[in-house]
């Protein structure tokens, strides 16, 4: 099973639940069509019983059945069916982060969380129930075509998409290498719909950077929390300390997320071992999330960046930092992602992307719909974007310079 079968993340990345142990329950010993059924796992999650005491299940196999019977225009595929159903049955939930991947998505989806992948480079997430950008990622296509962050995509090669999950919209989107795509994109700002092609290419992720600012500061970049990002801080974290900085930036600025352990990971540089991350709220009780890892920055000052493009996990650093250590927060109020995802994978390849909980700051701010708002409120205008100008930076080194 693929390693990240059984791990939890917090994510707008664009890469239900049926409940397919209920359905196969139905299935099984039945009747000559549901035995064509095939490629499910039965999560055990109930009796026949239990599931009829819940549901008339009852009229699926009777729509099944009219199906089979009278459909004749082309033979049936009884395993699209399945997926069919069970993305109707995800789709009832209204949920736009519980979705269900078959084979091909699912492989798209672990290829996306490994940091390499074809398309344009660009976060996206639902906001007023349209698809919009959550974050270009640096120097990619879209970036480079001019996406901004709070661009609403209305259309795809002149396809609408409104209603549409984000994982389809996304397969309209990404592509081969080398091959052109066309964006209808509403924009604040704009009187009408503005229309942006894009050449996708390959997206290769680097989530940490950093540099040394004026006045001997700091500035660290994360830009996701995958896998290796723990690893690639940890390299760069002597490189840091050796200059005895004044204070450190870090720049959670379109940061769209990532998973749970590495953002532990993360605050545990910063925070000491235990100190608490994040509150998850499920239905039947919570778990508190703590640092974990040994701290390594020590009597030094941070100052935090965020905006409308920090989401999900870089909202739970912010959040962290805040909460344990008073650390000021720059810029924008988040996006305001606070659901956590997990994923399940079946014997066939599909897998479902299920929420499982809400999360809290560690003073139990909730983030889900509200975002994180920031110490200091400061613009970055279009025109500043389009000058390589950076007040939100300029902020941030005047709180640590003074």
């Amino acid at each position: 099973m693929n390693k990240l079968s059984q791990k939890i993340f917090i994510s707008l990345l664009i890469f239900v639940s049926f409940s397919a142990g209920f359905v196969v329950n139905g299935f099984i010993n039945s009747s000559d069509s549901k035995k064509k059924i095939t490629g499910l796992v039965n999560l055990n999650i109930g009796s026949k019983n239990e599931i009829e005491k819940k549901a008339d299940f009852d009229i699926f196999w009777d729509a099944w059945r009219i199906v089979e019977d009278k459909y004749n225009l082309e033979p049936l595929d009884y395993q699209e069916m399945v997926y069919g159903a069970i993305e109707g049955m995800v789709y009832s939930l209204r949920d736009p982060y519980t979705v269900f991947l078959d084979p091909e998505e699912s492989e798209v989806f672990d290829e996306d969380m490994k940091g390499s992948f074809s398309g344009i480079g660009a976060e996206i997430g639902f906001r007023d129930k349209l698809l919009t950008v959550i974050a270009p990622l640096e120097d990619s296509p879209a970036e480079n075509a001019g996406i901004l962050s709070g661009d609403k995509i209305l259309k795809v090669d002149g396809e609408e998409i409104f209603g549409m999950s984000i994982d389809k919209a996304v397969n309209l989107i990404r592509g081969e290498k080398g091959t052109k795509v066309l964006l209808t994109i509403a924009r604040e700002g704009l009187d009408e719909l503005k229309d942006i092609e894009i050449v996708r290419d390959t997206i290769i992720i680097k989530t940490i950077e950093w540099e040394i600012k004026e006045n001997n500061i700091a500035y660290l970049k994360i830009s996701q929390f995958k896998e290796d990002t723990t690893f690639e801080l940890d390299d760069k974290i002597g490189e840091i300390l050796a200059i005895d900085p004044r204070g450190i930036i870090i720049d959670l600025r379109n940061n769209a997320g990532g998973y749970v352990h590495t953002v532990k990971e993360v605050s545990g540089r910063f925070l000491d071992r235990g100190e608490v991350v994040f509150i998850e709220d499920h239905s039947d009780g919570e778990t508190i999330h703590k640092a974990t890892g040994d701290k390594r920055f020590f009597d030094v000052s941070i100052v935090v960046l965020i905006n409308e493009g920090s989401a999900s996990a870089s909202e739970i650093l912010a959040g962290a930092l805040r909460d344990n250590m008073g650390v000021k927060l720059v810029g924008k109020k988040t996006f305001g992602k606070g659901s956590v995802q997990e994923v399940k994978y079946l014997k066939d390849g599909s897998s479902i992307k299920i929420t499982v909980a809400e999360w809290l700051t560690p003073n139990r701010t909730v983030i889900n719909n509200n975002g994180v708002e920031p110490d200091f409120e400061v613009e970055m205008s279009f025109e500043d974007y389009e000058n390589d100008r950076d007040p939100q930076l300029e902020k941030a080194m005047e709180l640590l310079i003074f």
